[in-house]
């Protein structure tokens, strides 16, 4: 394939990835108005936000096999004009059963396009043989950044009704003007005429491929906890164990995303320089440090510096996670590392709940450096069968 052909492809999958932060991260900044709308408990909430999870977890499971049959690229637009109109359903519902149901539809579409966006990309490192992968969860980050900080200016000048659907206007856009290039560009490195639709993967990876998946996908579950922890409890932390004041508090996962992003921004580089393996073991060592700092520091700066150097650490570990674990079994290795991200996600936030219940806040937060720690050691044992 052309030099130029990779380009506008690295281009338009790159803005999916924006599109797919921007709108997750703009539904999540009216959760609450939502809640106030249908009369939920917190309970009834919780169990309708289930709705997207569940929806993502069983989408996920057989993406894969729609990207082998019609190509990564097809399901990825599909999917995308599912996210943008399946976004602006939640403000129309009026009880938490309704509310469930749409948002399983929502989660659906998430897990799809997280899948399928997942293995183009995977399919175009390969193609480029540079480690790019992570400037495209640079990119999911970003735009989840621009979503929450707009939606938040906006939440009191557009009701939710109105927000959610600019949110699937400019989501349609998107696919419009991206998707024409993802459906007019085959998959760079066309397989052979008995491989499977869209890669050049096996169609049964062999049982030690399949176990190396699996632990890649492992990898992907102990960073993504992290997230998911610090998403929902950080400022609490900060808040109800530092004396922080809430605004303050609130800066605490700005710094942990900001830093994120910021290392995604130059994961393309510390790849090429460390290789994967060091990469990994590097990431989730620094993650490991910098949360044992952030949850134990007496001082509310030194918690917000441990949030940023977690931040850092964290920031390439799922994306090389996903990329290997797609390198080995093509779309459905992409499917198994993100099912076991996205359980990690939201495995993170409860058992953080229920262990600082028992004991306190910050030792179930040093969970999240034992997790980035586990990482860290799995990839240095498995650096000779994964190949880096």
């Amino acid at each position: 394939m052309p030099g130029d052909s990779l380009t506008r492809l690295r281009i338009a999958l790159t803005v999916f990835f924006a599109m797919d932060g921007f709108v997750f991260a703009g539904w999540v900044v009216r959760i609450p108005a939502i809640k106030e709308q249908t009369g939920a408990s917190a309970g009834a909430l919780g169990l309708a936000l289930l709705g997207v999870s569940a929806g993502a977890v069983i989408t996920m499971m057989f993406t894969g096999r729609l990207c082998r049959r019609y190509g990564s690229h097809p399901v990825t637009v599909v999917c995308a004009v599912l996210l943008s109109l399946s976004v602006a359903l939640p403000p129309l519902t009026h009880s938490v059963p309704a509310l469930g149901a749409v948002l399983l539809v929502f989660g659906s579409a998430y897990g799809g396009i997280n899948v399928a966006f997942n293995s183009a990309a995977v399919d175009l490192v390969r193609a480029l043989r540079r480690p790019i992968m992570p400037s495209f969860h640079a990119a999911f980050s970003l735009g989840g950044m621009l979503g929450s900080g707009l939606g938040s200016l906006i939440a009191g000048v557009l009701t939710p009704t109105q927000h959610l659907l600019c949110l699937t206007a400019v989501g349609l856009l998107i696919t419009l003007l991206a998707g024409r290039t993802l459906l007019r560009t085959p998959p760079p490195d066309a397989p052979r005429d008995d491989a499977p639709h869209g890669t050049s993967a096996p169609r049964r990876p062999a049982p030690r491929t399949r176990l190396l998946v699996v632990t890649f996908g492992l990898i992907a579950l102990c960073t993504a906890y992290g997230e998911g922890a610090m998403a929902d409890w950080s400022a609490l932390h900060l808040e109800q164990d530092l004396g922080a004041a809430p605004g303050a508090a609130a800066i605490g996962y700005s710094c942990f995303a900001l830093a994120m992003t910021v290392g995604r921004l130059s994961g393309t580089r510390l790849l090429e320089a460390l290789g994967q393996t060091r990469t990994l073991v590097f990431g989730g060592t620094t993650a490991a440090a910098g949360m044992l700092l952030g949850a134990l520091a007496p001082a509310l700066w030194a918690a917000l510096l441990g949030f940023a150097i977690t931040g850092l650490g964290l920031a390439n570990l799922f994306p090389v996670a996903v990329e290997r674990a797609g390198r080995l079994a093509g779309p459905d290795g992409v499917a198994v590392a993100s099912t076991f991200g996205y359980g990690g996600m939201l495995l993170g936030p409860p058992a953080i709940g229920f262990i600082a219940e028992w004991l306190s806040l910050p030792t179930a937060l040093t969970t999240v450096a034992a997790l980035a720690a586990t990482a860290a050691t799995i990839a240095l044992l498995t650096r000779r069968s994964a190949g880096h």
